[in-house]
């Protein structure tokens, strides 16, 4: 696969180039000019798959049974498959991906405690604090890759510049460091909510998939995206 941070000769046209002369950091967190030729429609958001140039149509025998990118990543959690994440059913999913019982706990309480009202079917809140997957894109916080678009979709360009912005060290991964400064830069003005949701969701991901060398692969997160990588963490660890 091309390297996503792969340079190309300037272009005659001042529309298309991505670095500004007088903002530097336009220069510093670099797009990929040649996303195009790696991956058709590059900016065309996927409702089914995740998609990258390593995996064009997503992840090999995948079933979306339907649907978004976003909920096939929160159905993971949807132990019994009802459709409804209780904070037990979120419990049992960190725990089956590696998280410890203080922070599947933790965990457990803060996500359905944030994700549960902007999810539910009405006005009511649910003294249960469940989850409705089908209503989960409306608990897209801010501050974030914006690698789901708001009705839950897979953005090919958002997510190639995780790494092609942050992945200074290695092209396709992202150490500790870079990742702190992809979740920095994200950050949108007085998003409080999305500043420590986003912090949250990034370092457990790291704790629970980083490699031996310290490094978040890109695989990795798309697979996070999609959650295929719960599902293969969970096989890792029954046959530990």
């Amino acid at each position: 696969m091309a390297s996503s941070s792969s340079s190309s000769p300037p272009s005659s046209d001042p529309s298309l180039e991505t670095v500004a002369p007088h903002a530097a950091v336009t220069g510093e967190r670099k797009l990929n000019p040649n996303l195009q030729e790696q991956l058709p429609k590059p900016y065309l958001a996927r409702a089914l798959a995740a998609v990258d140039p390593s995996h064009p149509q997503g992840t090999r025998g995948r079933d979306a049974r339907g649907m978004s990118v976003l909920q096939q990543h929160a159905a993971f959690f949807d132990r019994n498959g009802d459709g409804i994440i209780y904070p037990w059913e979120t419990f049992q999913g960190l725990r089956a991906i590696g998280c410890g019982y203080p922070v599947s706990i933790a965990g457990a309480i803060l996500i359905n405690l944030v994700l549960s009202y902007p999810t539910q079917p009405g006005w009511m809140p649910s003294p249960l604090f469940s989850i409705h997957i089908k209503n989960i894109h409306k608990g897209k916080h801010g501050s974030d890759s914006e690698a789901y678009d708001t009705e839950g979709r897979f953005d090919p360009s958002k997510f190639d510049a995780i790494f092609s912005k942050y992945g200074r060290t290695h092209p396709n991964a992202l150490t500790k460091d870079e990742l702190n400064s992809m979740i920095k830069a994200n950050r949108n003005m007085y998003d409080f909510i999305g500043w420590i949701t986003s912090a949250g969701e990034w370092m457990l991901l790291y704790s629970v998939a980083k490699d031996k060398e310290g490094l978040l692969q890109r695989e990795t997160v798309r697979g996070a995206f999609d959650g295929s990588l719960f599902e293969r963490l969970q096989d890792s660890k029954k046959s530990a």
